[in-house]
């Protein structure tokens, strides 16, 4: 019998090629494991960033309201396992090998990615653990993502940004237009912004879904230490921060919000989403509240407090990057005011210029550190990527040895912000001896 490792192993080399697009196969493993249908309800997250924060209110939202929970998330900090959870608890091996042999029983000679072989095992484990719900966390785009084999009863598009151009297009409405491949005939799709390409849109009137937009069909208001959700038909009024940091979490937190409110609503629903609806407790200030104060997600504005406070976000595109830089300046504003030394790492086929740019304005220092891999790279070429003036910037060999670095060069009251990839803040938690 195959370890974890060694099954792992195996799937990062069954297949030729890393990201293979398209469900064809895919959805012959699945029919093979009669997973072309499923006995909970489905609710899939996709977008460029947010998706994460969005998944895991929804997960925690629904777990306040009695429901038993899937979550579905991607690439992980540490251990694989952190990407299937089951009632807030990561998948243990012995669940995941039991998958992925049924998987490999039912492939024949079909070849699947390492993200599929994944998905597969998520689903064959929210399914033989009862789960009510599942939320799927897209992987690339929508359309042709393997968590797209299967219909979703209620989806969430949280953004649409410029990331993957060599595999969704070179402009926001390509983007876009394979992003809203996740939405369904006659079921809620949830916008977690107007501020979408008209594509998002084409997509939604051609499908026959029901557009449910932020601004429009639900809203938020921040005030004084608390905030107000206002939707179709349910207003929550003086609700406590999300326990995720940052000011963009009300909005994620909102677009969850509406997604379970979406859904109660379909004048159809499937079985599944029925049998969902029945169980659920009300949707109140009690549910609302206790999940807000309960949603756990690591390396997304993670706040590490001391006398020098870390920060670690992933960060990994232009679009997310400038949410950073705007939290920073939040944080800037409500705290003792120090340097802020970024310790970054950036994939080499990301736009690091474009990172470095959006995050220019918040930073003083930069520890600029080589990642491993087929798609890291040296620090000095990553530093001529970000384009920072010289003099401001300081290289490590790892990560670890820049988190060393950064504790060394920081003073009271002085910020480290570690970020650019899930590959630099994984390290860094390591290192921190948080995760």
């Amino acid at each position: 019998m195959r370890t974890l490792a060694e099954w792992l192993a195996l799937h990062e080399a069954v297949h030729p090629r890393t990201i293979d697009m398209g469900l064809a196969r895919v959805s012959v493993v699945a029919r093979a494991l009669r997973l072309d249908t499923v006995p909970f309800a489905i609710l899939t997250v996709a977008g460029t960033n947010g998706k994460g924060s969005v998944a895991a209110h929804l997960e925690a939202l629904l777990r306040a309201r009695g429901a038993s929970t899937g979550l579905f998330t991607s690439p992980h900090f540490v251990r694989y396992n952190e990407r299937i959870r089951v009632d807030g608890m990561d998948a243990d091996d012995a669940m995941l090998v039991a998958a992925f042999e049924r998987i490999e029983q039912a492939r024949g000679e079909i070849t699947l990615t390492f993200f599929e072989y994944n998905t597969l095992a998520a689903l064959l484990i929210f399914r033989d653990r009862g789960v009510d719900a599942a939320i799927l966390e897209v992987g690339l785009g929508g359309r042709l993502d393997a968590t797209n084999l299967i219909d979703a009863d209620v989806a969430v598009l949280v953004s649409v940004g410029f990331d993957h151009r060599d595999w969704l297009g070179d402009t926001l409405e390509e983007i876009g237009r394979e992003k809203a491949g996740v939405f369904r005939t006659g079921r809620a799709a949830v916008l977690g912004s107007p501020d979408m390409p008209a594509s998002v849109f084409t997509a939604i009137a051609e499908r026959g879904a029901r557009a449910v937009v932020a601004g429009e069909d639900f809203s938020w208001r921040l005030r004084a230490g608390a905030w107000d959700y206002r939707g179709m038909r349910l207003l929550l009024a003086s609700l406590p921060p999300s326990a995720l940091s940052g000011t963009i979490q009300y909005g994620n937190a909102a677009a969850a919000f509406a997604a379970l409110e979406a859904l109660a609503q379909d004048r159809s629903p499937g079985p599944q989403a029925q049998a969902l609806l029945a169980r659920l407790t009300p949707f109140d200030q009690r549910a609302a509240t206790q999940a807000l104060r309960e949603v756990r997600l690591a390396g997304r504005f993670q706040i590490v407090p001391g006398e020098v406070e870390w920060i670690l976000d992933i960060a990994h595109n232009e679009p997310a990057a400038r949410v950073l830089a705007n939290q920073l300046r939040e944080r800037m504003r409500s705290a003792a005011t120090g340097r802020t030394i970024a310790v970054i790492g950036v994939l080499a086929d990301k736009d690091a210029r474009a990172i470095g740019a959006a995050l220019a304005a918040v930073i003083d220092e930069w520890i600029v550190c080589a990642l491993p891999g087929p798609r890291g790279g040296g620090a000095a070429e990553l530093a001529q990527r970000l384009a920072r003036p010289p003099e401001r910037v300081r290289l490590a060999d790892s990560v670890r040895e820049g988190c060393q670095l950064a504790r060394a060069l920081a003073r009271p009251g002085d910020r480290v912000v570690v970020c650019g990839s899930l590959h630099t803040v994984g390290p860094a938690l390591q290192w921190l001896q948080i995760y």
